[in-house]
């Protein structure tokens, strides 16, 4: 059954869990199956500038910092490491089983296709980079993902840039029940 996108903030569903992960750290898995595009998850955390973003992570001795960053548009920010929820954990895969889309400025989690029961909720980080690549980048931003299309970082040129943005719902989303 199809949903609107919700005016609050949209809860997580019982079903999903942050636990440790094979990629990183912890991730999100579910523990039934998903069908291919419901709304999972509300990527949530502090609104801030690009130039706040920037003084807060791109210097931070953390290698992991600045994947916590959501870029929204040309002027906000989601800060996911303050007041983030489960969403800040989903992991970044190059052969993804979700997607991020902007909505009305809000982030939300999306699976893009049928995900078995037990597995780990993944997206495509598509980190852009500053041109030229700053060296460090591509060992400290590497993935680890181990998909047969791994390009072996989460840092892409902007011109491969896949993650859509709109304005409005370009597609109705399922809802799991809780």
């Amino acid at each position: 059954m199809a949903q609107k996108i919700p005016a609050k903030a949209l809860r997580q569903p019982r079903f999903l869990k942050v636990r440790r992960s094979r990629f990183h750290g912890l991730g999100v898995f579910t523990s039934r199956a998903v069908p291919a595009g419901t709304l999972l998850l509300e990527y949530l955390g502090e609104r801030i500038t690009h130039a706040e973003a920037a003084e807060r992570y791109y210097a931070s001795p953390e290698p992991d910092a600045f994947v916590l960053l959501f870029t929204v548009n040309r002027s906000t920010v989601i800060d996911g490491g303050v007041g983030g929820r489960a969403a800040r954990y989903v992991n970044h895969s190059c052969d993804p089983n979700c997607e991020a889309d902007e909505i009305d400025g809000r982030i939300f989690i999306t699976s893009i296709r049928d995900i078995p029961a037990g597995a780990e909720l993944t997206y495509d980080y598509n980190m852009e980079a500053p041109q030229p690549l700053p060296r460090d980048w591509r060992r400290r931003y590497a993935c680890r993902c181990g998909a047969g299309r791994c390009r072996g970082t989460m840092v892409i040129r902007p011109r491969q840039r896949r993650r859509r943005r709109s304005t409005a719902p370009a597609k109705q989303h399922r809802r799991q029940p809780r």
